[in-house]
């Protein structure tokens, strides 16, 4: 009985062992996790710098990718193809002419913007609609809904807690100037999955600034950001340096308006704004515990 169950167990040995041996014998070393894991990476990697080097990038866009590093910012925040992610206040949409394209096969794309209670929002989103139904094979499948305002959740995005990634860049002093900063991260809470992503890219002002000077110059104390991002359930997941300019004195006349690309300030001291380049910006990866 014995020698039978070594037999058999041994029969069922091979047969499992096979095909490891057959690959081998191919000329085929064996992948460990750990190199599949790097090979799914770079694959990952290849695919976003093929997307930023798209022809559906704005040429104007393009030449920002030098300040703006998208790329390395996608990668920190851990953005994959297969993921379902929300952009929010998208604009003209810089990063949708990347996230759109890159999420289009196997990914979802929510494309949450501003309630159009305005002239102003009006004509933005209609520039922004038209935009997308200008490129279907590009934009076809995003999906548009409206982000949180005045207490209210989302409308038209991802079902409650099923998002893997929302993503904000340069929106933050705009809802501390209206109030409801502390809304917008109790809304992207609830329609995050447990572990889910949220990334943050924003002007960075220098310590000790106040609330009107928030308001006046467009730049957050990043420690602010962390605590009241805290206090919605989050956690910090890591802190990046990639959108840092220690060459940014965060004093100018206009405040962050005064730098590319919006150059408020028009030709006075055009060129030393324009040599000064884009504002210094934290980066940060919040995460919505898993418990």
């Amino acid at each position: 009985m014995h020698t039978s169950l070594s037999s058999a167990l041994l029969s069922a040995v091979l047969v499992a062992a096979t095909p490891s041996i057959l690959f081998a014998a191919q000329g085929h070393a064996a992948v460990s996790p750990e190199q599949a894991a790097a090979q799914a990476a770079d694959a990952t990697g290849a695919r976003l710098a093929a997307v930023i080097a798209g022809p559906q990038r704005n040429a104007a866009n393009r030449a920002r990718d030098p300040a703006r590093h998208p790329a390395a910012t996608l990668r920190f925040f851990g953005l994959t193809p297969g993921q379902t992610v929300i952009e929010i206040a998208p604009g003209g949409g810089w990063y949708t002419e990347i996230l759109a394209p890159y999420l289009r096969k196997g990914g979802t794309f929510y494309a949450a913007y501003e309630a159009a209670d305005g002239a102003q929002a009006i004509a933005s989103h209609r520039r922004f609609v038209k935009k997308l139904a200008a490129s279907p094979n590009v934009y076809g499948r995003t999906v548009l809904g409206t982000m949180p305002s005045a207490g209210r959740g989302f409308v038209g995005i991802a079902p409650r807690g099923g998002a893997d990634m929302i993503l904000t860049f340069r929106n933050i002093h705009n809802w501390i100037e209206a109030g409801d900063f502390d809304d917008m991260l109790r809304a992207f809470y609830a329609v995050l999955k447990p572990g889910g992503v949220l990334g943050v890219e924003e002007h960075r002002a220098p310590a000790g600034i106040s609330l009107a000077g928030v308001i006046a110059s467009g730049y957050v104390p990043e420690d602010f950001v962390i605590a009241r991002a805290r206090a919605a359930g989050f956690e910090l997941g890591a802190r990046s340096e990639i959108n840092a300019n220690p060459s940014d004195t965060k004093d100018h006349p206009n405040g962050v308006w005064s730098l590319p690309p919006t150059l408020r300030g028009g030709e006075v001291d055009r060129k030393k704004f324009e040599a000064l380049g884009e504002s210094d910006r934290m980066t940060l990866k919040f995460v919505k515990p898993l418990r």
